[in-house]
């Protein structure tokens, strides 16, 4: 659903059109962020995730039932940024509440679990939606057909958070104000307030959104080279069979990040793996990234997004073991926000400076910068933490 009505990359022919339709699939995330972290350090988890899934259900139905209708602009957009915005409170209950439900030994390793099983279910995801159109028909009522069966899925989230025992997700305490609407106005506020008594936590904010920029600017020249520069040769596609390619090996990342993380860090410590996955990335950015070949940024795109992913895990467990669970839903929500408002401005960035044709070495050599500076930045931080 967020390719298809979000960002169609087959519509969006400009780098500016392009980034707009980023902005439109992450900027809901930042929007909900701050009343999902509220609601989770204060409501019953369980709850929360058992609502938010009927919710989210229910908008791709009616989402399902404005594209069967052949409707189009603001009211099936509203739809669908509801759907998405919802989502937030179903991955932020996740995270929050995950260190409920393993030992805390196992943190790192149940992170990379979710996080590598819910990759590959997207793929599958997506695989589905490409056989049921090919099956349903791919006009408005085919169409509309395949976005309805996408509510299935949280649905059947919803009914399995109702097996879980009330409170046993947390929150454990609550610190929150009595007035809901003071709470969710501080939520941001507090959630950054807690990540910075956590220096390890602020650290790893520093990594990661420092890969999350040079991402976002890297994604936009992908975009842009496999639409309107490079052509298919070989197993090597091009155009939107190109971009599908790059979401496979984007996927395979993940997944090898996803088995790899946990033993790297019982090798050589979280800071060391930190590190390594930025200097790898900037690696991979000027090495495969620079030539501005179509074998070399498919490769590009199996390093960068699996280097990512092990700062993301890593990251991921800080928060979960170093805050306070009463404080840690809204940690994680101040998390969400400007994770995607730092990738959402470096597309925008990128796309006022880039060529059409997506040829922008000095954009790229950015790019690169940008995940040394987050080593370094991580490193003074690391710093900070022990000499408290």
């Amino acid at each position: 659903m967020a390719g298809a009505v979000l960002f169609n990359p087959e519509r969006a022919t400009d780098p500016l059109a392009i980034a707009g339709g980023f902005a439109a699939l992450l900027l809901p995330y930042s929007v909900v962020g701050p009343f999902a972290g509220a609601l989770l350090d204060r409501w019953d988890r369980r709850r929360v995730l058992i609502f938010a899934n009927l919710v989210r259900g229910l908008a791709i139905v009616a989402s399902a039932a404005a594209v069967g209708l052949g409707a189009s602009g603001l009211g099936l957009f509203s739809l669908a940024l509801l759907a998405e915005g919802v989502s937030r409170f179903v991955g932020s209950g996740l995270s929050a509440a995950l260190p409920h439900l393993v030992p805390e030994a196992e943190v790192v390793k149940a992170n990379a679990f979710s996080s590598t099983v819910g990759s590959v279910i997207a793929v599958v995801g997506g695989g589905c939606a490409i056989g049921l159109r090919a099956v349903l028909g791919s006009d408005n009522v085919g169409s509309g057909y395949t976005t309805a069966l996408a509510a299935i899925g949280p649905v059947v989230a919803a009914l399995v958070a109702t097996r879980f025992v009330r409170g046993v997700l947390g929150p454990s305490a609550v610190d929150e104000p009595s007035n809901p609407v003071v709470a969710v106005a501080r939520g941001l506020v507090d959630g950054g307030r807690a990540a910075l008594a956590a220096p390890r936590v602020t650290a790893g904010f520093i990594a990661l959104f420092a890969h999350r920029a040079s991402f976002g600017a890297s994604l936009l020249v992908t975009v842009l080279l496999m639409r309107n520069t490079f052509t298919s040769h070989g197993l090597f596609r091009a155009g939107l069979p190109g971009l599908g390619q790059v979401a496979v090996l984007a996927g395979a990342g993940i997944v090898v990040a996803g088995l790899l993380t946990a033993r790297l860090i019982t090798a050589f410590g979280r800071s060391r793996v930190v590190l390594g996955a930025l200097l790898l990335a900037a690696l991979a950015q000027a090495g495969l990234g620079l030539p501005m070949l179509l074998p070399t940024v498919l490769l590009a795109s199996f390093v960068i997004v699996g280097a990512g992913q092990v700062i993301k895990l890593c990251v991921d467990s800080s928060v979960q073991l170093d805050v306070a669970d009463e404080a840690r839903g809204r940690v994680f929500a101040l998390y969400d926000t400007l994770f995607n408002i730092t990738q959402v401005a470096a597309v925008s960035v990128a796309a006022a400076v880039v060529p059409t044709d997506g040829r922008s070495t000095g954009l790229l050599i950015a790019a690169t910068l940008c995940y040394l500076l987050g080593g370094a930045g991580y490193v003074l931080a690391r710093r900070r933490a022990h000499s408290q």
